[in-house]
């Protein structure tokens, strides 16, 4: 029950922050911002596991850093790219598709397989994301560019998928073969993410000297990265530590359905479709749940 908590959880903390990161006003590309959000994170994480005891073989270790240069560097990346072009209910439906890719990967690499009715539920997720791929956006959504431009984002919002489950999945592989707690495994990926993006620094605009209005900015970031990478990650990795990874992936899927209340913040309409993905989603997630996760 602990770690089905912690996953809704964490959905919802993603929810809010993908909503907050796509209001706030910048021009940093999305690798950029995302080197700034990590570098906040770990800022906030740090005093907190610093005088934690760390024992973590080689193995486990080279797992979670490998896990953050993929899921939350490159992986984030994507998302944030994806972002922009397709607005925050798109993109986190898109994203539901992680359960069925890291079910699979589970079963296949950590011997996690799921019954089937968790199959069930994985094939309504996966349903609900082909609707929304095929969903053309709403009018008053304030999307950039052409057709084009959105197929640009499914795709980024596919590669951000991709690199999202992997991540995931190679979290779970450490977090099975060591003691580490959430807090210190999600401040070792966010260091790893951030050590990867560091020689963006240099590229980056001296404090004061960033797109304004800075007083509307930090506000936005720091309430996004406490949530959606601090809190968000954290309860990820809990999530990770106590459920099989493509169960966890699942519930953390969540997000297309609890974004629908925020839609009309952005201008989004659902529409049938929209509301029929996200209820497909919350179908799939409650088999993944309701037949056997533990």
């Amino acid at each position: 029950m602990t770690g089905a908590l912690a996953a809704l959880a964490a959905a919802l903390c993603w929810t809010v922050a993908s909503s907050l990161w796509r209001r706030l006003p910048t021009s940093l590309s999305p690798v950029r911002l995302n080197l700034y959000k990590n570098l906040l994170a770990l800022a906030l994480l740090v005093p907190l596991v610093a005088l934690r005891p760390w024992s973590v073989p080689a193995g486990p270790l080279a797992l979670l850093l490998l896990s953050g240069v993929l899921g939350i560097a490159a992986g984030d990346s994507f998302y944030f790219a994806a972002l922009r072009l397709l607005g925050t209910r798109r993109t986190l439906t898109l994203d539901a598709g992680g359960p069925g890719l890291a079910a699979v990967a589970g079963a296949l690499l950590l011997a996690e397989w799921p019954t089937a009715g968790q199959w069930l539920g994985l094939g309504l997720i996966s349903l609900a994301v082909l609707l929304v791929a095929r969903q053309r956006p709403s009018d008053g959504l304030a999307l950039p560019g052409p057709a084009a431009s959105q197929r640009r984002g499914i795709a980024l919002a596919l590669a951000a998928l991709v690199c999202g489950s992997g991540g995931a999945l190679l979290a779970r592989a450490a977090l099975r073969a060591s003691a580490l707690d959430p807090l210190q495994s999600a401040t070792l990926r966010l260091a790893a993410a951030a050590l990867v993006l560091l020689p963006l620094l240099r590229q980056l605009p001296p404090l004061g000297q960033g797109p304004r209005p800075a007083g509307r900015r930090w506000p936005l970031a720091l309430a996004a990265t406490l949530l959606g990478t601090s809190l968000g990650i954290a309860l990820q990795q809990t999530a990770l530590q106590r459920l099989p990874g493509g169960l966890a992936v699942a519930l953390m899927a969540t997000a297309p359905v609890m974004a629908l209340p925020l839609a009309g913040l952005e201008g989004d309409r659902p529409g049938r479709t929209g509301v029929a993905a996200a209820v497909l989603a919350l179908a799939g997630v409650s088999c993944v749940v309701g037949l056997g996760a533990g």
